[in-house]
């Protein structure tokens, strides 16, 4: 691994790149902070398919597309003479120290959920009138979901256990069975997810991640399927479900 020395230099060594790009690439210097931002997004969603393969090199190479947005903004901000990559890492760096009280100051925190909840207390401490105010509106809902209920959870709203939450699911599931006007039956349905996310989360599961693997066997299994379709000089759109979920269970046999 390289030494802090090194770190250090290698950093350097890309703001004095993006220093560059932005003065002599015709690209790069059109760029503005409205522009980046769905590039900024495409980058963050590669980095978390590459986290959700386990594949270390894709990572590291993600993480580095990462950071040369965050340094691309940060230089866009040096100048409209607003913040710059300085002022972004000092920033962050007295939010740290801030927000572990535990570490930089006098108070006590025993375990992982002790700190979370000092976390969120501090927040509101630091101006934030809601404990929901830094929840992003743009987060995909099921995301959304988790860190509405991880946040109120800092401060006590939460179930005492994983089965209380469970008993919230089949009340949940109940009322949306019961439902028959349309709309009514969709904001019932979106209780039913809220509450299976908030179960999953209680239980120590990330609700995300399962419903990504899953989209990924799927799509896996479903395009072996296709293969053994074409093997056999048959037209999926052509078979009834019937044979199609003989092909299905085919398919299954190449599930990793």
């Amino acid at each position: 691994m390289n030494t802090r020395e090194e770190k250090m230099e290698a950093f350097g060594r890309l703001l004095d790149i993006m220093d560059d790009l932005r003065e002599k690439c015709p690209w790069d210097r059109k760029q503005t902070l409205e522009s980046l931002r769905h590039l900024t997004l495409e980058e963050t969603y590669e980095l978390s398919d590459a986290i959700l393969n386990n594949d270390l090199l894709e990572i590291k190479k993600e993480i580095g597309d990462v950071l040369l947005h965050l340094v691309f903004y940060a230089k866009i901000g040096s100048e409209k003479e607003s913040f710059d990559i300085a002022d972004v890492i000092n920033s962050l760096n007295e939010k740290l120290i801030f927000r572990h009280p535990h570490i930089y100051g006098d108070s006590v925190a025993e375990d992982e959920e002790a700190v979370k909840q000092n976390w969120e207390k501090l927040k509101l401490k630091e101006g934030n009138k809601s404990v929901l105010e830094g929840v992003p509106k743009s987060l995909p809902p099921i995301i959304k979901a988790y860190r509405i209920q991880d946040k109120v959870k800092g401060i006590g709203f939460e179930f005492d256990s994983a089965e209380d939450a469970w008993v919230k699911v089949e009340e949940e599931l109940e009322e949306f069975h019961a439902e028959t006007e349309t709309d009514k039956k969709e904001q019932e349905l979106g209780d039913v997810f809220f509450s299976l996310i908030n179960y999953a989360r209680i239980s120590g599961l990330n609700a995300d991640t399962a419903l990504e693997r899953t989209n990924s066997k799927f799509i896996s299994r479903f395009q072996k399927m296709e293969e053994i379709a074409r093997s056999k000089n048959l037209n999926l759109a052509d078979l009834n479900l019937e044979k199609m979920d003989e092909l299905w269970e085919e398919a299954k046999v190449f599930d990793k």
